[in-house]
């Protein structure tokens, strides 16, 4: 039992690393808060827990040794996931170019009075959005399969210690994410004003075509 304890402690410090650090889930919950609100934003969240939950059953498995072992369906998750990353990027820049003054002015508003979100999701589109932004990312699987039987004490049971491991990451990744949604709904007065608005879409459509980008040319695992 110590030594399961050990590994528990040791793996959650690395953990919280990986889940602090900024990324396509970081930037996708941000953008959900801005514009479905908290509600939204708490369940793309959970898509994100989700996804995370099916690459640490694959590894389970062993599916994402197959998929590490195979360069084709590596690289055809790789460049869908990349696509997948750009097209919310681009969905972000352009509700940028909406929240401009050129634009408002051109659908008779004022500059400054903000415009209807015409991105906004339901929470279950958001949901489907943050889970597609995990599935659709070999890196977590890679990092799963790479990362996770260094913290499986010899003569544990493999699957039971890996889903124990799993459910941490989940449990710490979905308590970031979702704090990061409560905390933008707080401050939403500011956020929503439309210069402010509109400089957070672009930075986030910046981030996220920047990273499909850097997905999409990978050529090393």
């Amino acid at each position: 039992m110590r030594p399961v304890l050990s590994s528990l402690i040791g793996f959650t410090a690395v953990a919280v690393l990986l889940t602090i650090s900024p990324g396509p889930d970081f930037a996708v919950v941000l953008r959900t808060s801005l514009g479905s609100g908290r509600r939204a934003a708490l369940c793309s969240a959970l898509g994100i827990a989700a996804g995370c939950v099916v690459w640490g059953l694959a590894g389970a498995v062993g599916l994402t040794a197959m998929l590490s072992a195979s360069r084709t369906a590596y690289d055809a998750l790789r460049i869908a996931g990349a696509l997948y990353l750009m097209w919310l990027g681009f969905q972000a820049l352009r509700s940028a170019r909406r929240r401009s003054p050129e634009a408002a002015r051109q659908e008779g508003a004022a500059p400054e009075s903000g415009l209807a979100d015409a991105d906004q999701q339901s929470p279950l589109r958001a949901f489907r959005t943050g889970l597609l932004t995990n599935v659709l990312n070999p890196k977590v699987g890679v990092v799963y399969m790479s990362l996770l039987p260094q913290f499986i004490p010899h003569g544990a049971p493999v699957v039971a210690t890996t889903l124990l491991l799993v459910a941490v990451h989940v449990t710490l990744g979905f308590l970031w994410l979702g704090g990061i949604a409560l905390a933008v709904h707080r401050a939403r007065a500011l956020f929503q004003r439309p210069r402010v608005r509109r400089r957070l879409d672009q930075a986030t459509g910046g981030v996220l075509l920047a990273l499909g980008a850097a997905v999409g040319v990978e050529t090393a695992r």
